[in-house]
């Protein structure tokens, strides 16, 4: 999900690595000639702050709660405007949170997982309110989705997105195509009106052979970061602040949107964002949903997980016994290290499993093992949380109903 930063005249952000740049927008992320992120780069050319250890720190005093992993192992590592949300809470002054979904596949991978257990996270941290955007429309534009599947998957994927845990009382769930209207379409139009096509084209890269539902679109996307687009939460008001937990391929919405919001009357969404999930076959971007091998899905059985961190997970192990055992393995290549990052919570086990394997003692089908039985532990989880969730339970997050969330 993204100011006044400086690719907003230049295009999507790219550098140049030997003879690949390094490509990053909303929709394509491509790594430089060895096909990875450079992550401090991307902090220069979009303008964002890097998530320091103090303010990691500070979120731990005011909220009285341990760090989710995710912030101590530097997984969501740049931000904007979060320590004037922290000063918003520090004085009581409500902020809510809004972050998204593109449905695209029936299930979620665990790529997709990471920004809900985070938001996850937050809502219990600070006790706020939450708005989730399922685009549908988006992903017809895109994709090519026929309405009527898009709008299905939309369904599906909210069930895994519920499943995460989500209180009800809190949490508004929408559809682009079941809910845009009223304040949040005169939303839509305002921020249309403040943002040209030369703009758009330098922001988001459009060309003149895209169809005018994409270039219209960074609005609807926009538009959630005003609390007044839903009236049945916040009324008309619109002094509550928004963060927004997203991955930094999104911040080109939110540059967007933090330029144009105080010329109508709002103020600037926060932002607190995360390096990509790696595919299973290395780090050369983000995981895909349209290659089931380059995955882990929330629907896959433990043979399933198990096979694909077999066959798929790249090692940085040694390419013989010997080597291995003499060298180690590269940490920063390894697939199964860097899943385990993601999601092993005990941080001293993680920290002996990084010497052991990195030191060679432990052997690339050890550490592929303890990364089957986490991710399985965690999809079994998931799956039976998901079983409750009925299309009754969905109703009920996606109702627009009176939410006393203030």
């Amino acid at each position: 999900m993204a100011e006044e930063a400086k690719p907003s005249a230049d295009g999507p952000a790219t550098e140049q690595a030997g003879e690949q740049e390094q490509s990053i927008d909303p929709w394509s992320v491509s790594g430089g000639a060895d096909g990875k992120i450079d992550y401090n780069k991307l902090l220069e050319q979009f303008g964002c702050s890097k998530l320091t250890e103090e303010l990691v720190a500070r979120v731990e005093r005011l909220t009285g709660k341990p760090a989710h992993p995710f912030l101590k192992r530097g997984i969501f590592f740049a931000h904007r405007d979060l320590e004037e949300i922290l000063d918003c809470y520090e004085k009581g002054v409500p902020f809510y949170l809004y972050t998204g979904r593109g449905p695209s596949s029936e299930a979620l991978h665990l790529g997709h997982l990471v920004p809900f257990m985070f938001t996850k996270y937050l809502q219990d941290a600070f006790n706020v309110p939450l708005v989730i955007q399922l685009t549908d429309d988006e992903k017809s534009l895109w994709r090519g989705l026929d309405i009527d599947e898009a709008r299905r998957l939309a369904r599906e994927n909210a069930k895994d997105i519920i499943a995460c845990g989500f209180d009800v009382a809190k949490t508004f769930i929408f559809s682009d195509f079941e809910f845009v209207g009223g304040a949040f379409y005169r939303n839509i139009i305002r921020i249309q009106r403040c943002v040209t096509m030369n703009q758009v084209r330098g922001i988001f890269g459009f060309t003149p052979e895209d169809n005018i539902g994409k270039i219209a679109f960074p609005a609807v996307q926009a538009a959630p970061s005003f609390p007044d687009c839903f009236p049945h939460m916040f009324g008309t008001r619109k002094d509550v602040r928004c963060l927004i937990p997203c991955a930094i391929d999104q911040d080109p919405y939110f540059r967007m949107t933090r330029d144009v919001a105080p010329r109508i009357g709002h103020l600037k969404p926060a932002l607190i964002e995360s390096k990509f999930f790696p595919a299973l076959q290395g780090e050369s971007g983000k995981m895909s949903a349209s290659d089931t091998t380059s995955a882990i899905f929330v629907n896959d059985t433990p043979a399933q997980i198990k096979e694909k961190i077999t066959k798929y997970a790249f090692s940085g192990g040694g390419a013989t016994l010997e080597e291995h055992r003499s060298r180690g393995a590269n940490l920063a290549v390894d697939v199964p290290w860097k899943y385990l990052n993601f999601f092993m919570e005990d941080d001293v086990k993680l920290a002996k499993i990084g010497e052991e394997y990195g030191s060679g003692r432990m052997l690339t089908g050890e550490i592929k093992k303890e990364l089957t039985t986490v991710l399985t532990d965690l999809v079994s989880r998931h799956q039976r949380a998901r079983a409750q969730v009925t299309e009754d339970v969905v109703d009920a997050f996606m109702a627009v109903r009176p939410m006393h969330v203030l």
